[in-house]
């Protein structure tokens, strides 16, 4: 399934977009059978809300704790996109059975927004899924290195490799480089590559000696055909490829520690 929203330039994660849609249309739903029988539904479908985001962050936490403790502002940084969806979806289910038992009155309104919410949910999850590409492979194409040396991404077959769609201009794509120099040094059984966007060799190395970022293969893509051929021009773009060169995870934002832990394979 299709983890992002394209609109044309713009890409979205696809579970917070179906997660508003879906709260939306929820809350519309609730506060209409609300009002007939007097019942003010809108506060609690915000404190389920607020449960239910509580909780996937924080089982997410827990999960990744030892990334975490490396770093632990990151914990309140959830742009990375660290959650544990279905512990989330409990927590929200059980507060709302809970409120729903102790409260008659509200159990209609509540079972009518918590029905449109799944409709929503479910209905884009099927739609991602029937407009689903084929599976995706490294695509057969060669890049230029910073010395000028043509590499094709089909030599990184035979192990798992991250692909990494990064500028220099884009603050996200800066903030997470020292997260990815450290997964490179510290994971030799993977290949990391990162495929700068439109960008000429003496800006990118001016940058990499400026941030201190030895990084190991950087090649330089200047039109972007390695985005357009991958599905993806936003930036940045983290692409997860087994040893095969088959795409298994895509993530579109920056990522933490965690979040790059949570789609890299085990070590050998």
């Amino acid at each position: 399934m299709s983890q992002t929203l394209q609109l044309g330039p713009l890409a979205l994660p696809l579970a917070p977009v179906l997660l508003l849609v879906g709260f939306l249309l929820g809350g519309f739903a609730g506060r209409w059978l609300g009002r007939r029988s007097g019942v003010d539904i809108d506060p609690l479908l915000w404190r389920l809300l607020l449960v239910g985001l509580f909780v996937a962050r924080l089982a997410f936490v827990l999960q990744f704790q030892d990334a975490y403790l490396k770093a632990p502002l990151d914990i309140l940084d959830v742009r990375d996109g660290g959650w544990a969806p279905w512990a989330g979806v409990a927590a929200a289910a059980a507060y709302a059975l809970a409120m729903g038992w102790r409260g008659a009155a509200v159990r209609r309104p509540l079972a009518a927004a918590l029905a449109a919410m799944g409709l929503v949910w479910l209905a884009g999850i099927g739609l991602a899924s029937a407009f689903e590409t084929a599976e995706q492979r490294l695509p057969e194409m060669s890049l230029q290195s910073l010395a000028g040396v043509p590499v094709a991404l089909s030599q990184f077959e035979g192990k798992p490799t991250v692909i990494n769609l990064w500028a220099t201009w884009c603050p996200p794509c800066r903030r997470e480089m020292p997260v990815l120099l450290q997964a490179q040094a510290e994971r030799p059984d993977v290949n990391f590559v990162f495929l700068n966007q439109g960008e000429t060799a003496s800006r990118v190395q001016e940058f990499l000696a400026a941030q201190r970022l030895p990084l190991r293969n950087v090649l330089l893509d200047p039109r972007g055909e390695a985005g357009i051929r991958l599905g993806h021009r936003a930036l940045p773009t983290t692409l997860f490829f087994d040893s095969r060169g088959q795409l298994l995870a895509t993530r579109v934002g920056e990522l933490s520690r965690a979040t790059l832990a949570q789609r890299l394979p085990p070590p050998n």
